[in-house]
């Protein structure tokens, strides 16, 4: 059999990543959004509640590809149970 690699990160370290992005990446974003949006005259509270919304949305798009499987097993686990 051949063992051949997977392009991109492993799930270690897309797992490492992740609790990186969510640990430090998500909190800069949230303190940069709440204060671009404080510089600003503050707009009808719909309108507040949108764009939070959206960049809620928006951080996590570009990292999809890390979070992806992230809460599943390992994949690449030997399943030792059953020897």
């Amino acid at each position: 059999m051949t063992d051949q690699k997977k392009p991109g990160l492993s799930y270690k370290a897309r797992r490492r990543w992740a609790l990186v992005i969510l640990l430090l990446g998500m909190p800069i974003y949230i303190i940069m959004v709440v204060f671009i949006l404080s510089l600003l005259n503050r707009p009808p509270i719909w309108l507040e509640l949108l764009v939070y919304i959206g960049l809620g949305i928006a951080w996590v798009l570009p990292f999809k590809a890390v979070f992806r499987g992230v809460g599943q097993a390992d994949p690449d686990a030997t399943d030792d149970r059953n020897a």
